[in-house]
């Protein structure tokens, strides 16, 4: 990386554009603009979760996926930068499995709630799902890699186990969905 930001406000901006990382001037509602704009938010929700008092076994996964997040923002802001690769989209499958091996099978939709941190979790997760829409609406009218989709699927799978495990630990019943009513 090359410029480091020595001065906040530049004024480049004030008329509604931004600059990409290769310097080309785009409108700040354009689609691309939008999709990392949303792995920024979901990665500071990912802060806010990262302040309640967390398991050990979660705190350190969400800390590595906030740091993979500015890489994966990065990538959709410079054209030809890559930094999301298979073995990422492994690390969230394996502690998906291991997380999701100590929790009971689901047999009814869950609604989101629970206990304060698993209640801010699901909101990252929803969060996710927004920015894997954001980001297949740019792939209708730019390249974008299959890894990067791949990427935040898998990611808010783990957010939704993790939500459950955060549930379980403090010890919250979930609420499952009645059809019924």
């Amino acid at each position: 990386m090359g410029n480091r930001l020595s001065k906040i406000y530049t004024r480049t901006g004030d008329r509604g554009d931004t600059g990409l990382g290769d310097g080309t001037r785009i409108s700040k509602d354009h689609v691309q603009v939008e999709a990392y704009g949303t792995i920024d938010e979901l990665n500071s929700f990912l802060g806010l979760l990262l302040t309640y008092p967390l398991p050990p076994e979660v705190r350190a996964p969400l800390l590595q996926i906030q740091h993979e997040l500015f890489d994966l923002g990065g990538e959709l802001c410079m054209p030809g930068y890559q930094t999301i690769d298979a073995a990422a989209i492994t690390r969230l499958e394996d502690w998906l499995d291991d997380f999701n091996s100590e929790l009971p099978a689901l047999k009814e939709f869950v609604l989101p709630g629970g206990s304060r941190a698993g209640a801010m979790c699901h909101v990252a997760r929803t969060v996710c799902r927004r920015a894997e829409r954001r980001v297949v609406t740019l792939g209708h009218t730019q390249a974008v890699r299959e890894e990067i989709i791949a990427y935040l699927n898998r990611l808010s799978d783990l957010l939704f186990v993790i939500c459950r495990l955060l549930n379980r630990e403090a010890g919250e019943q979930e609420t499952q969905w009645d059809h019924q009513r």
